[in-house]
């Protein structure tokens, strides 16, 4: 049977209620209709007051009342008191893709298992962004915010991140981690311990029989600039020396020549008979990278074995890539938990009982942990 407009209307309610917000292009792809369509709903519903419309998005709505009857037409009831309910929770993240997706499903996760509504702002990388959205989301009633700023660059916390330290709800930082001794480096963080996630890279490769692995390696986003960090202490602590320096990695969409260029790199790399294996960040660079050292002549892994991190596709590769898969779930699930007792605790972190002492802040790190594939060959040393 075909579905109704009511019925696409109330699952298209229930999706933004969900997320906080979303794009048309988003709505469209999860509803299975065509963008016209759905402008044309949200229209209708915006019209209403149960949707709000900004820039080719929409949201949540912000007003109590108008919240609790979206809330009631997604349910298909009556609506509930504005005054119900339970707390309040904003996430902003740099994108709801690739690797922050699993962040974001893991801090729904935990909002759902508090009685938690979860509102989201996404700032697609764009640092400069992050306060307004920080913002948006207080506006629309959150009472703690989780936050992945959209830094790149190692200048952007200075640049971008001040606004952080003095925001009058408590906060989290999610995979993270502030400069030392910077104001933001006292707030509340649940991060991936991405030196560990390399060292375990580094390790299985030197205990297959190989020597100290290349580095390929973007340097646009703070989990690029750890596994760059941690592959120069994970050297060090194994006693071995770097075998080049690490290869700039670009996606070869963005930039054909110096994607050619990296490539060609690793290619006389292991031509020189010196190189047999590689750690390589991120997946989808790994993956280009495998199928152009393939039409070159350099096969994996008889010629190169291969670590990848993120492990987002890794599994999906011809041949399937061993990968670092940092707890990116885990981090929004115990990054929403962390908050949300923060937020119980009464004001400043006190918990009622005991208002004289004041709950000291947290840094958790999680454990990467490696996923061994075929791109390192057989499992017994060589």
């Amino acid at each position: 049977m075909r579905e109704s407009a009511d019925e696409r209307h109330d699952r298209l309610l229930e999706f933004v209620r969900e997320q906080g917000s979303a794009r048309v292009s988003d709505l469209a792809a999860q509803l299975g209709v065509s963008p016209v369509t759905v402008r044309r709903d949200v229209e209708a519903l915006a019209e209403r007051g149960l949707l709000d419309r900004v820039h080719g998005s929409v949201s949540w709505p912000r007003s109590a009342a108008a919240a609790a009857a979206a809330a009631a037409a997604a349910a298909g009831g009556t609506a509930a008191s504005p005054g119900g309910g339970g707390l309040v929770l904003g996430l902003l993240a740099p994108s709801a893709t690739y690797y922050f997706a699993e962040v974001i499903r893991g801090a729904h996760d935990a909002a759902a298992q508090a009685g938690a509504r979860l509102i989201l702002r996404i700032s697609d990388y764009r640092p400069k962004e992050d306060k307004a959205r920080a913002e948006g989301l207080l506006a629309a009633g959150a009472e703690g915010l989780l936050i992945a700023p959209g830094w790149q660059a190692a200048g952007d916390q200075a640049a971008y991140g001040d606004w952080m330290s003095e925001l009058p709800v408590p906060a989290v930082l999610l995979e993270r981690q502030p400069a030392l001794g910077s104001p933001l480096d006292d707030m509340d963080r649940v991060c991936s311990d991405h030196r560990h996630g390399v060292l375990l890279a580094v390790r299985h490769l030197i205990r297959l029989g190989h020597g100290a692995p290349l580095l390929v390696a973007r340097a646009d986003s703070p989990t690029a600039l750890a596994v760059r960090a941690g592959y120069a202490e994970a050297l060090g602590a194994l006693g071995l020396e770097q075998p080049r320096p690490v290869i700039d990695s670009v996606p070869a969409e963005l930039d054909r020549g110096r994607f050619e260029e990296a490539v060609r790199t690793v290619q006389a790399a292991v031509a020189t008979g010196g190189v047999t294996a590689a750690l390589v960040h991120n997946d989808v660079d790994a993956i280009h990278l495998v199928q152009r050292l393939a039409e070159l002549g350099v096969r994996v892994p008889e010629d190169l074995a291969l670590v990848a991190y993120d492990d987002e596709v890794a599994a999906l590769a011809d041949t399937p890539l061993t990968a670092v898969a940092p707890p990116k779930r885990q981090v929004g699930l115990h990054g929403t938990r962390m908050l949300v007792e923060r937020l119980s605790a009464g004001p400043h972190g006190r918990a009622p009982e005991h208002q004289e002492q004041e709950e000291p802040g947290r840094h958790l790190a999680l454990l990467p942990r490696l996923h061994v594939r075929a791109s390192c060959g057989a499992g017994a040393p060589r």
